[in-house]
């Protein structure tokens, strides 16, 4: 095994540098699990079935504001090797009721423009700290109850969510995403065109 060298085995951040992931705005991720395993489920006449895992991490995310106050969950769905959902976090404590996808097109609920710079790790509250979260409420459950380990692949994927017709279509995307499992790049089932 070749010894840790900073130069060559530093990891680098797939965020948008100096992009400050507290702030109030709405964000589309995707988790997906370690080797893309079907932990999840599965999908059966386009519609996802959970298994106990299943189960677990959509009754997890459903937990978030429970644990982040300051956020609210837009459409989500627990894929069979992935998770998608909308996040939104507020920076208004006065609204506390409703779907989150109702607010985006306000000006105080679109993810901001300004930059500012970022120190290493996820921020308390930020996007990183939820998910990172997230995941940790999901494996520390399904290790106590199932004792499996190695769920999650590192890191996630996130996009910002800019205005309501960028909400309308990854709302869209996420309600049809068992619909289209066939033709999805995270089923390991999918026949790959060829080169």
């Amino acid at each position: 095994m070749a010894k840790f060298d900073p130069q060559k085995h530093h990891r680098k951040s797939i965020r948008i540098k100096e992009y400050d992931y507290t702030q109030a705005g709405a964000y589309f991720v995707a988790i997906v699990t370690y080797q893309r395993d079907c932990l999840f489920g599965e999908i059966k006449n386009g519609e996802m079935q959970l298994n106990d895992f299943g189960i677990i991490g959509d009754e997890c995310w459903r937990a978030i504001p429970e644990h982040f106050p300051f956020v609210e969950l837009g459409a989500h769905v627990v894929m069979p090797n992935h998770v998608h959902g909308v996040i939104v976090i507020r920076d208004d404590d006065s609204i506390s009721d409703g779907v989150a996808a109702q607010h985006v097109g306000a000006t105080h609920w679109v993810a901001p423009t300004t930059t500012i710079t970022r120190p290493a790790g996820p921020k308390r509250g930020s996007l990183g700290a939820i998910i990172g979260a997230y995941k940790m409420a999901v494996t520390r459950r399904i290790q106590r109850e199932r004792n499996t380990t190695g769920i999650w692949q590192r890191n996630y994927y996130e996009h910002i969510i800019r205005n309501e017709k960028d909400l309308q279509r990854i709302t869209d995307y996420i309600e049809a995403n068992p619909l289209r499992w066939d033709e999805d790049d995270e089923n390991p089932t999918r026949i790959q065109p060829p080169m």
